[in-house]
């Protein structure tokens, strides 16, 4: 993250290894990642992702709400 580099997280068939996405951040958290980092790695994670246009800027428009309410 430092490096500018787009970290994201993810899971990857939490039915069968555990490790629902919830779950990921909450790890991230324990070990010292921030709420700011955090909300870092989900914008990134929606850049990242196969999504419309459309649903793209609902999901920053998501984010927006969600660190004015959090990180101001």
């Amino acid at each position: 993250l430092r490096a500018g580099v787009p970290v994201t997280v993810n899971s990857d068939d939490p039915a069968y290894f555990g490790g629902y996405i919830a779950d990921n951040y909450a790890a991230l958290e324990k070990i010292g990642f921030s709420l700011e980092q955090l909300g870092a790695i989900a914008l990134n994670s929606i850049h990242a992702s196969f999504i419309s246009p459309e649903e793209m800027r609902d999901l920053e428009a998501q984010y927006a709400s969600w660190k004015a309410r959090y990180l101001n």
